[in-house]
Formats: C-alpha cells, sequence, structure tokens
C-alpha cells in the first residue's frame, strides 16, 4: 500500500472555538477565547492552508461545515473517519460528545462527485455507549507500506478497539505510552499524531515523551527495522506541534511535507536540511486554530486513499 496520496478532504469551519469538552485532556489548548473571533480567524487561516496545498499540486475537496449542529472541532475530519485503498471507510468513537456530531457521511457523495468509490463502512462507533473510543488517525499513525499501527494509549485510544482496528486491517500493532509535562505532573499524550509521524522513508518522533525505557527502545528498533532515518523532536517542539506533520503528494507523485508554520520554525535548521532531503516541506499559519483546536496541520487533513471509479 501507499504510504501517501495527493487527495485530501478538509472541512470547513462554520462555528470554530475552543472546545471545553477536549480540553479536559487536550494540555495543548487555550480555552481563553473570549477577546477573540477564533471563528473568523479560523476561517481566514483555513482558506490560506487549503490555497498552499492547492498551489503545491494537492487534490483538495472541502466539504463545508454547518453551523447546527453545533461542531467547533469540525475542521479536524481525520479523527472520525479515514479512508482506504480498497474502498473502505471507518468511522471512529469519539471520546468528545460534541465531537460526534460531526460524523456525516455526505462526504461520501462529494467523494463520489468527484470520482471515487466507496464498497464498504466499518463502523466502530457503538462503543461510544461503553466509554471506549478510537479516535481515527488522531489516535493511530500508520506505517501504511509496513502495516504497522503505531499508537499510544489515551482516554482516546483505546488499546482493544486499536487491536480491533489492527485484526480487521491486517496491522501490527506498536502500543506505548507517551507522557508530556503539565503542571499537575506528566501526563498521557491525548493523540499519537502530535508526537510522531511516518513518512515512507523517515520518521518524526519524541522519543523523550515514551518514559518507559522498553516501550522507547521497540518503537525506535521497529522504525529503523522499516528502514526509516529517525528525526528526534524535543517535548518543547512538540508543544509547538511539530510532531504533527503529514506526507503527501502533489499530483505528479513527488513527496510534500506539510506542518505548520509555527512547526516550521520551531524545527532546527539541520532537522529541515534531513527532511527536505525526503519531502518538499510545505507550511501555513494556523496559529489559532492550533491554539483554541489544540491540534494543527495533520489533524486538518483526512488522507483519501479510495479507488477511482472504473470510466
Amino acid at each position: 500500500m501507499a504510504q501517501a496520496t495527493n487527495s485530501i478532504l478538509m472541512v470547513r469551519p462554520a462555528s470554530f472555538r475552543a472546545n471545553t469538552q477536549t480540553a479536559v485532556n487536550n494540555y495543548y489548548q487555550d480555552t481563553d477565547d473570549k477577546n477573540i473571533d477564533t471563528r473568523l480567524a479560523a476561517i481566514i487561516e483555513f482558506e490560506a492552508f487549503e490555497h498552499v496545498l492547492e498551489e503545491h499540486g494537492v487534490d483538495v475537496t472541502v466539504i463545508v461545515d454547518t453551523v447546527e449542529p453545533d461542531t467547533p472541532d469540525a475542521l479536524f475530519p481525520n479523527n472520525w473517519i479515514s479512508f482506504h485503498e480498497d474502498g473502505t471507510v471507518v468511522l471512529y468513537p469519539m471520546y468528545a460528545p460534541n465531537r460526534r456530531a460531526e460524523r456525516r457521511l455526505d462526504v461520501l457523495d462529494a467523494l463520489a462527485d468527484r470520482g471515487f468509490s466507496v464498497s464498504k463502512i466499518v463502523d466502530y462507533t457503538d462503543s461510544e455507549s461503553e466509554e471506549k473510543f478510537l479516535e481515527g488517525t488522531g489516535s493511530i499513525v500508520l506505517d501504511r507500506e509496513n502495516n504497522i499501527a503505531y499508537a499510544c494509549e489515551s482516554e482516546r485510544t483505546d488499546p482493544v478497539l486499536l487491536q480491533m482496528f489492527c485484526d480487521d486491517f491486517g496491522y501490527e500493532m506498536v502500543l506505548f505510552n507517551s507522557y508530556q509535562t503539565t503542571n499537575i505532573g506528566r501526563e498521557p499524550i491525548y493523540h499519537t499524531n502530535v508526537m510522531m509521524c511516518v513518512g515512507s522513508t523517515f520518521a518524526v518522533i519524541c522519543a523523550d515523551s515514551i518514559d518507559d525505557v522498553e516501550q522507547r527502545d521497540r518503537v525506535l528498533r521497529c522504525l529503523r527495522t522499516t528502514g526509516h532515518e529517525i528525526i528526534e523532536i524535543s517535548e518543547l517542539q512538540v508543544e509547538h506541534f511539530a510532531g504533527n506533520m503529514l506526507q503527501v503528494e502533489n499530483k505528479h507523485g513527488d513527496p510534500l511535507l506539510v506542518m505548520s508554520s509555527q512547526a516550521y520554525n520551531v524545527l532546527s535548521e539541520e532537522q529541515r536540511n534531513i527532511l527536505s532531503q525526503h519531502a518538499t516541506i510545505v507550511h501555513s499559519d494556523i496559529a489559532t486554530i492550533e491554539r483554541f483546536g489544540g491540534g494543527s496541520a495533520r489533524c486538518m487533513m483526512a488522507e483519501v486513499f479510495l479507488p477511482k471509479k472504473s470510466d
């Protein structure tokens, strides 16, 4: 399977603001947005980001969010849906009740209009009634080429659901615990894609966030064994979303590495140079979205690996 695609689904926000339901375990998120027009700022940042992607040859399908139901985090679609090469669409159980309203199957109609084909839907959302969650490619960082699913356990990433996903899709599970330092001590990182990114030939990871030495060694050994050059980032860089990046392709199949401008600016020159050997770096300023959404560039992109319909 290909690791990257040039087709991306994005959701244009309608009511973006700090979501207090997600802030309880997302320590990267600022909830003090009373004096800022976060909705307008997010729309401006979203449109600039979309333009940058299209300017670099990425095929972007944009879904426009609606004011009702109230979905402040709708611009992060990768948490509730994923699209796979065999035509499967997966729906995921969400931790925050107001995020569950983001799920809307009319996105499949929009993709069908673009020529994509869906063969089946796998739905894990019933587990919400059991308070078990698995938030898509936020919870799971997939090495699609080597069939490995990396995930750090948290309230949003249930190991049993993760194993079910791996069994259903033929992935080897690499589960570990990853932490960040907060004012109340070491707390689990809420999503795996905050602290690591796996590309075709490289991996960006905050190894220092994996406190257990055996777990850390296993993850790094697995990445090396599959031929990835490892670029380690610090916990401070994670706080600036340097781990929340995604490899995509342009229309010619050339690799691009997409991140926010904040992430780009916090990387060292050496780190940028190494990453540039693997892909062309593309970045955009999404500071308001990062500050009040607690997510970054990777979270805004749901990769579309679906096959195209036959002529």
